[in-house]
Formats: structure tokens, sequence, C-alpha cells
């Protein structure tokens, strides 16, 4: 099955006041990123297709808004115990930053499937990195125990509500440099960014519909959102390695915040996300991860057909360089 039509009921509370409040935070520390029209896509495509170009924020991805916002609602308390994260590489860089921009320790779980490249990026900034595993259901349990034995704060990469409002800033920006938007299409893995997202377009302009995409391996929200509920879902090695890793049985917030809000969620191939990179490279100018690709191969692949205005949110850059340039070598 290549596309879902999510099913609405009420999801958990997140308040449009909110993202506004963590606007006020955020903003001091990360850059406003631009919105270009992709030419070549509003020519494929027969719309205007813009790209958010968020691979261009500090730490090269997004998770630094949330993470920002998290840590600076810590009480004196937390922040004296320091915190403690799961990630597939950019939540773990982001919350490394906001940590070391507030003096707080900061310990990354991962598995071993995440790349070099990422591990060493939180490393350089100043937090402590532990492999555990070879997924990230068994990297959670080292973070759970850390959070449970040493007194730490955990901080969910998407489910917590400062989080997701931080992430949700990125809406806010989007809606004042570009309102008359139609369709946005948002990168999803456990949901963080989407949910964040989507409650700050949807609060200014209600008939914007937001489309979620994943991979077409491993798409644990795609498959839990089928299921109607959290279900463990076998993670699998991809290009969109930020997209991987389950959205937790106990999932409190962007379940059914996704339910809610998103309006559809497409998947594509390793290939059609290749393709991603290469087309963002060649034809844009810009450097992606394969999870920053993902919405740009969605439109490229005509996975859900857009009418009127529409962007795709590029929302990371963290790539093994050699991989990259593997990528864009190759002939598509």
């Amino acid at each position: 099955m290549k596309q879902l039509a999510v099913n609405k009921k009420v999801g958990k509370m997140l308040l449009f006041e909110d993202i506004q409040r963590a606007e006020k935070i955020v903003a001091k520390h990360v850059v406003k990123t631009p919105i270009v029209q992709s030419k070549a896509l509003s020519d494929a495509i027969g719309e205007e297709i813009y790209l958010k170009l968020e691979n261009q924020q500090i730490t090269g991805s997004f998770k630094i808004r949330g993470a920002i916002n998290a840590i600076s609602n810590l009480t004196p308390e937390q922040r004296k115990a320091g915190v403690v994260a799961l990630s597939t590489g950019n939540h773990g860089r982001g919350l490394a930053y906001a940590a070391n921009l507030m003096k707080i320790r900061c310990i990354i779980c991962m598995s071993e499937l995440v790349p070099n490249n990422k591990i060493e990026g939180i490393k350089e900034i100043g937090a402590e990195v532990k492999l555990i595993g070879g997924n990230q259901d068994e990297a959670q349990l080292e973070a759970d125990r850390l959070s449970i034995e040493e007194g730490m704060t955990y901080i969910s990469p998407f489910d917590n509500i400062d989080v997701i409002a931080g992430q949700g800033t990125l809406g806010l920006e989007i809606y004042r440099q570009i309102p008359k938007l139609k369709f946005v299409f948002v990168p999803l893995s456990g949901g963080g960014l989407i949910c964040g997202v989507a409650k700050a377009l949807k609060s200014l302009n209600p008939n914007l519909k937001v489309i979620g995409v994943s991979m077409d391996r491993g798409a644990a929200m795609y498959e839990s959102q089928k299921a109607g509920k959290p279900i463990f879902v076998k993670e699998e090695e991809s290009l969109a390695d930020a997209l991987t890793g389950g959205i937790g049985l106990d999932n409190k917030y962007t379940f059914d915040l996704t339910r809610k809000l998103v309006d559809e969620i497409v998947l594509v191939s390793e290939e059609e996300i290749a393709k991603g990179i290469h087309h963002a490279y060649w034809h844009e100018s810009q450097i992606v991860e394969g999870a920053g690709a993902v919405a740009i191969a969605s439109l490229l692949n005509n996975k859900s057909t857009p009418k009127g205005p529409s962007l795709a949110l590029m929302c990371g850059k963290n790539i093994d360089i050699d991989k990259h340039f593997n990528l864009i070598a190759a002939k598509h």
C-alpha cells in the first residue's frame, strides 16, 4: 500500500499558544531559513512549487528548534541532573547544541545503524554518545535506564509537547513567508515535526492540506495509523535514516495528533529517495540527506497531486559526504 488517507479523531492537547510561546524562545537561537520557488518542480507538476530550506539551519536540521524549547523549559533541578535522549542523529545534534548553549550535561543514546558522520557530529558539539544495539528500541532501553537510575530528564525526539511546539515554529515561519500555500509536504517519522508544523499552519489556515512523507520500509507511523494504534514495526536500513525507528507503544501525543492534523501519508522507495537527493543537488543547488529529500521525492514521483501553490520541506542536510557524492554522481 503506497498511500493512506488518515482517519480523524481528537488528538492530545497541543495549543497554538504553545507554539507562539516557543517562538519567543527559539527565534533567538535559530536561523530564519529561506523559501525559494523550484522552477524544475513547478514546470514538471504544473503548479507553483516552493522549497523550505531548513537544511540550511544551524546544526543542519530543524531539530534544534524543538531541542532549544524543551531545554529552556526545564526546572533548575532538571538542568542540574542533565538530559538524555534517543536519536538517529539530528535530534541528538540539536539537543547537544542546546545543552551546550545552556551548560547542561547531555547523553545521546543511538543504535549501531546510525551513520558515523552523525555520531561524530554530536560528539564534536560536546555531548556524550552511547551506542547500544542494532536498533533504536535497544538504544531506548539505555536512555530509559539513565533517566530512572541517574535522574536525567529524558527528552523524546518527537513525543514531547515542548519539542512539538518548538518544531511548530517552523510552521509559523512558513506561513509568514508564503501565506498562499494550499499543500505542504512534510517528512514523517515519529511525528514531532509534522504535528507541530500542521498545528501552526492549520491554526492560521484551516483549509491547508498537510501531506506526510515517509520511506516505504519500516515506516512506523504509517503502519501504526493503518493499524489504528501504535504498533512495533521492524526497523530497516534506509537512505532516509533520520526517519527510522518506532513511535513508542505508549505514544502520548504524536499518534493522535497525526490522526487529527495530517490529511494524507505517502511513501517513497529507496530509489525515489536517491533521485530526490540527486534532484536537490543538480536542480536546486542544495545538499540534503535522505530524510530531507523525501518531500521532493514524493512530488517527483506523483505520490500526491497538489492543486495550487505547494511547498516541500527540506528538513536536513546531515549526510555522509562519500554517500552523497555517490548518489549525485549516479545517472537517473
